[in-house]
């Protein structure tokens, strides 16, 4: 097979993998900055160019793009689905879950267990918001945050007051949701491929630190999912259209509840804690299913 990995740096740990995992099936593989690529939008024969030429004969691409360059990124996607190149997660599903209040929307109509979620617009209506996810301690997330930068825990309905009116004195779209205060500072991350999980671990949060982002300071090993914390990721990833998704939910008293469900999942964490070969669970399921005519997503919101 001939794959593109859309990616900005090949140094980077997840491109790297991917690449090396192809390669060593017999693969032909290119990683394209798809900053650098240019579109010829036309009915007969739609093209995308970099560095001068044209890239086709391509059988599969793998997106890994970066969330502050979503739109670009997803119009690249989109022309190479144009030109009926099957792509591993889709344009259209990669946006969905890029938007946060969109996904956490979708997952609701599909009755898949989440923390209580506000969202308002005016400055005005602070005190109904935050009553209406059960009032402080509460979680204030900027929509267009990444990697926990943008998330503030908040103690007292005050100190929420005071985030909340200074994100929106900003002119800052932001969730607030209810504080799972038994999870712990701990979520799990479930690796997605197609209908199935891959890999998963648990990722706990520095001490004195909600957040358990390893990108701020927390620690990550292997764990073995229940059935409903099984059944909650898939659905979640199958509700955005996405074929490969990092789903991190939280183990509340009411059962998994779903943070984000996120379209580039990185790999070095969870092939670190799981030791298990993700790049190449990847490229088996480009193997398994690329093919020409079967870029159609079908979900309607």
């Amino acid at each position: 097979m001939k794959i593109a990995i859309l990616s900005q740096q090949q140094s980077l740990y997840s491109t790297r993998r991917l690449l090396e995992a192809g390669e060593e099936r017999g693969h032909e593989i290119h990683v394209i900055n798809y900053l650098r690529c240019y579109m010829n939008i036309t009915a007969h024969k739609p093209k995308v160019l970099y560095q001068g030429d044209s890239l086709e004969g391509y059988d599969a691409i793998i997106p890994r793009i970066g969330a502050s360059k979503t739109f670009y990124g997803t119009a690249v996607v989109r022309q190479f689905e144009v030109m009926g190149v099957f792509s591993a997660n889709e344009s259209q599903a990669i946006s969905r879950s890029r938007d946060k209040l969109r996904c956490l929307q979708i997952l609701s109509q599909k009755g898949i267990g989440l923390p209580v979620t506000g969202f308002a617009n005016s400055s005005k209506d602070i005190d109904g918001l935050i009553e209406s996810v059960g009032g402080a301690p509460l979680v204030i997330k900027l929509l267009e945050g990444t990697q926990g930068i943008g998330v503030v825990l908040t103690e007292t309905h005050q100190a929420a007051k005071s985030v909340i009116e200074a994100f929106r004195g900003l002119d800052a779209n932001i969730l607030v949701q209810e504080f799972i205060k038994e999870a712990g500072g701990m979520d799990i991350r479930c690796f997605v491929v197609g209908d199935r999980i891959i890999a998963a671990m648990k990722r706990q949060g520095a001490p004195g630190e909600f957040r358990s982002n390893i990108h701020r300071g927390g620690s990550a090993t292997q764990i073995k999912l229940t059935p409903e914390e099984r059944s909650t990721a898939i659905r979640a990833s199958k509700a955005m259209g996405l074929r490969v998704a990092g789903v991190d939910l939280l183990r509340s008293n009411h059962g998994p509840v779903i943070m984000e469900v996120n379209s580039s999942p990185g790999l070095e964490g969870i092939e670190t804690a799981t030791e298990i070969d993700v790049a190449g669970k990847v490229i088996e399921f480009l193997e398994k299913n690329a093919g020409p005519g079967k870029t159609r997503d079908r979900i309607k919101y």
